[in-house]
């Protein structure tokens, strides 16, 4: 059995399973929960959002919104890859930003749905 090796927080031992991290607007908390259970079931290590502010209709100040931003980035750092969570092709800015962050660090991305062209 491995342990979680305190200075490289990896698990030391055997080969611990892929990370995933859900990245998308927090309106699609129902596509969050179906997607982090069947990649459970899947074997996956699943990191999302803990507040869906949108889909429960609860607004974070400023303050509580920035630490939420940055927790996920923290997440984008500890996932081998990021999974977009954007029902038809939806994609909003916070998410964008994400994938900007996602891409600048070398992760690999995929997308739950072919996103939207933006036409400017």
């Amino acid at each position: 059995m491995g342990y979680l090796n305190p200075h490289t927080h990896n698990l030391d031992g055997p080969e611990r399973p892929p990370i995933v991290v859900l990245c998308g607007s927090t309106r699609f908390r129902d596509y969050f929960h179906r997607l982090n259970q069947q990649l459970t079931l899947d074997g996956w290590i699943v990191l999302a959002p803990g507040v869906y502010g949108h889909a429960d209709g609860y607004t974070p100040t400023e303050d509580e919104k920035n630490r939420l931003d940055t927790l996920h980035l923290r997440k984008i750092d500890m996932a081998d890859r990021v999974l977009v969570v954007n029902p038809n092709g939806y994609i909003g800015e916070s998410t964008r930003n994400e994938i900007a962050y996602a891409e600048r660090i070398g992760k690999r991305i995929g997308y739950l749905e072919r996103p939207a062209v933006r036409t400017n």
